[in-house]
């Protein structure tokens, strides 16, 4: 009965349309209006994540083992029932988990390494892929299918989609069949900052040579990796992605659940992109208080009129920047989230009232690997403004955006 209902979350008629390897296959399916608190009909102003879509990939896990790339954000239908509740309610032979940065339920530090462990809700086994598994190969080689579900936030120091890089490289390396189920880029209507080039700088948090407000989707992502070769040995994954639907790079999107400790809310979500490069410094993006991403500050007066003093919340007890002492600076937290888009404006304020000046990257290197280069850095060392700073990556931005052009699933925002 469970099954039948979770099965009909899809409207009547619904078209799912899979992307595999560049091509396209589109089918027709049918299900009835679901008749219990799951269901939701399916308008042109309700979005429709691609977990949200049983009836596109249930019927391919029948009779696979399976394993999943999740955690707290792969939620299923307006009740918000976790996805591995899901599949284990309709039988499907569920291996394994893989979790991303902050773990399998999203309580994990950033930053932290952690082990491989048990799901005490579900008793399923969960390994890490954050920062490697020498027993990856033999995980992923014991399963047929593999899904992954996880909810970026469109920037490319975001790490779960160096996880996405891993999951297919896996699957690619041992001919796995890889179900990406596509949500919404909060951050999708826009494109802009540094591209990487250089390998130099590569790491978890700029794995791949895309701008750093990359304007993609995990779908979309999936098919550029694939696309422009970028697996080891050139290798193509088989993927298969269940779009979004009713989304396009033009809409709004609030994350129904949190996607890490430190972005608590839309604006949070929105001023990332502009206030992560902080954390090449020693300034306070608010970590430690109910408002990360939204205050920023340091512990001496010339930074501004309103006072913070960080502490320990959930998730956020380790890495504090301030933490224990009064820190002052700007309060964001009256902003309009839609309107917040990437900008430097934040950051060469700060440097312009840091007394010592030299001192202001505490950790340059980390600043760079943000940044995807060095460059910028070094222009703010220089002085320059911020129309001076974009016009020395505008080339890069154009040339990514024609080759983004070519991987959208959906419409875009120009």
């Amino acid at each position: 009965m469970m099954k039948n209902a979770l099965l009909n979350l899809v409207s009547v008629f619904s078209v799912i349309t899979f992307v595999s390897c560049g091509t396209s296959m589109k089918s027709v399916q049918t299900a009835k209006s679901a008749e219990d608190s799951t269901s939701r009909s399916v308008s042109a102003n309700v979005v429709l994540p691609g977990a949200d879509q049983l009836s596109s990939y249930l019927p391919k896990l029948k009779g696979k083992k399976v394993g999943i790339m999740g955690n707290q954000t792969s939620i299923v239908g307006k009740d918000k029932q976790h996805l591995v509740d899901i599949l284990i309610d309709n039988k499907v032979d569920l291996k394994f988990a893989f979790a991303p940065e902050h773990g399998f339920r999203g309580n994990v530090e950033r930053g932290e390494k952690f082990g491989n462990d048990i799901d005490k809700k579900t008793g399923l086994p969960l390994f890490t892929l954050y920062g490697g598994n020498k027993k990856q190969d033999s995980i992923v080689n014991s399963i047929d299918v593999m899904i992954f579900d996880l909810q970026d936030v469109g920037a490319r120091f975001y790490t779960y989609i160096t996880s996405l890089h891993r999951v297919m490289e896996l699957c690619a390396k041992h001919n796995k069949k890889l179900i990406v189920l596509d949500r919404p880029n909060p951050n999708g209507d826009q494109v802009d900052g540094p591209v990487r080039h250089d390998d130099k700088f590569k790491s978890d948090v700029s794995w791949h040579k895309i701008a750093m407000i990359h304007g993609l989707t995990i779908g979309e992502l999936a098919q550029m990796i694939n696309g422009e070769r970028w697996l080891e040995n050139g290798r193509q994954a088989d993927v298969q992605i269940v779009k979004v639907q009713n989304w396009d790079h033009n809409t709004m999107y609030e994350l129904p659940v949190i996607p890490s400790p430190s972005l608590p809310n839309h604006l949070s979500v929105r001023l990332y992109l502009s206030l992560c490069l902080f954390e090449g410094t020693d300034i306070s993006v608010g970590r430690g208080t109910d408002w990360p991403f939204q205050v920023l500050g340091y512990t001496n007066p010339v930074y501004g009129s309103f006072t913070f003093t960080p502490g320990e919340r959930h998730g956020m007890s380790k890495h504090v920047e301030g933490k224990g002492t009064i820190n002052y600076g700007i309060d964001l937290r009256s902003l309009d989230a839609a309107n917040q888009k990437f900008t430097l404006k934040y950051l060469l304020d700060f440097y312009q009232k840091t007394p010592d000046k030299s001192k202001f990257f505490a950790r340059p290197e980390f600043f760079d690997k943000l940044a995807g280069t060095d460059q910028l850095r070094k222009q703010i060392l220089a002085g320059e403004s911020e129309a001076q700073i974009r016009a020395s990556w505008s080339d890069d931005l154009r040339a990514y955006k024609q080759m983004r052009k070519k991987y959208l699933l959906y419409t875009d925002f120009e």
